[in-house]
């Protein structure tokens, strides 16, 4: 049987070989014409008209000290258990509040609408942060708003891909709530894949749009991977840092005191708008309290990263300090015997050498 073209491509094939040249680029012309510039990926303008016009606008005012300023993307990030969430809540609270956190001044006066969207915390234990038998439950205001996670929403097989159904999502409950500050607690069960820093890299691109759509002052918190306690925190601590780090306008960090295992502290990682408050030579400490049906972090004072910083062969147990000797005699290399018992291999150094001075 002789193969067929359906009419319609038939059609199709007498039109353009009916058509010129000289009518295709008047099509083509026209098209150009009737596209609306405000969707081109690019915005073109004269270097000279970009600072014109931005000379114009406001200086962008401190959130949170130099840590954030408004309408950035910044990235909050620590290992579990740290108090990211606390913390985070903290910041919202105070900016609804036009208030500001200790020891970090705000230029803003007026109170703003936030929106805390908690995909980490269930109501219960919501609660259980907030609330006390005493004093019972701690008063946000209208403008502190929290949406949680409703496993009950649309099926999200409607949409090609799940990171593009809670997109859709979050910019629904901006819209729904005209919030000006937006909290996304956090970016790792968003992204889908604890480890993979490619899952959390199209959110984050969406937020920055988001961003500049609607205005938006955007934290993002974000988990770390196992770091050593040795080391300063640096971006590289970031899960995906070189990725996501790049999309971001600042970014800090939690970490814990190795001097106190009570205290917090808070790094000053990345800051295009103004220089750093809080680097390695000035950290603010913290602990984190109750106050009445409030948990929050309390200012304690600064100091120096290193002084809260785990040093080399300290830490360790009577046992894995006999396995380091016993090893190293069994023949094993310091590479060897570090690798076998997951330390570091200064640590291991630092332990034979405490023997050979007679303190080990």
């Amino acid at each position: 049987m002789e193969f067929q073209r359906p009419q319609f491509i038939e059609d199709l094939r007498r039109e353009v070989q009916n058509t010129t040249q000289k009518q295709r680029d008047t099509y083509a012309a026209r098209a150009i014409l009737a596209r609306d510039p405000a969707k081109d990926l690019f915005r073109i303008k004269p270097a000279d008209q970009w600072l014109k016009e931005e000379y114009s606008k406001p200086e962008a005012r401190r959130l949170l000290g130099t840590l954030w300023h408004e309408h950035e993307l910044c990235i909050l990030f620590a290992d579990t258990n740290l108090g990211k969430s606390i913390l985070a809540v903290q910041i919202g609270y105070h900016l609804g509040k036009a208030g500001c956190m200790e020891p970090f001044g705000s230029e803003v006066n007026e109170a703003l609408k936030v929106l805390y969207i908690d995909f980490e915390l269930s109501t219960s234990q919501f609660k259980a942060r907030y609330c006390d038998q005493l004093h019972g439950s701690h008063h946000f205001g209208e403008n502190f708003i929290r949406a949680e996670f409703n496993p009950a929403g649309d099926d999200p097989l409607l949409y090609d891909k799940y990171e593009n159904y809670v997109q859709k999502m979050i910019e629904g409950a901006i819209r729904q709530t005209n919030a000006e500050v937006l909290i996304i607690d956090n970016i790792t069960c968003v992204g889908g894949v604890a480890t993979q820093a490619t899952a959390a890299l199209p959110l984050i691109k969406t937020l920055k749009a988001l961003k500049t759509k609607h205005r938006l002052s955007v934290l993002v918190l974000a988990h770390t991977p196992k770091r050593s306690l040795y080391n300063p925190i640096t971006v590289n601590d970031l899960q995906g840092s070189k990725m996501l780090i790049n999309f971001a306008d600042s970014a800090f960090a939690i970490g814990q005191s190795h001097q106190n295992p009570r205290l917090r502290y808070i790094k000053q990682i990345k800051q295009r708008n103004s220089g750093s408050d809080y680097g390695t030579a000035h950290i603010c400490l913290f602990r984190i309290v109750k106050q009445q049906s409030f948990l929050n972090f309390e200012f304690v004072g600064y100091d120096a990263e290193a002084a809260h910083l785990q040093k080399a062969g300290t830490g360790l147990s009577d046992e894995t300090r006999q396995q380091v000797h016993e090893l190293r005699a069994q023949g094993l290399s310091i590479r060897q015997v570090a690798a076998h018992l997951k330390v570091g291999t200064t640590t291991v150094n630092r332990v034979l050498n405490k023997m050979k001075e007679g303190l080990g």
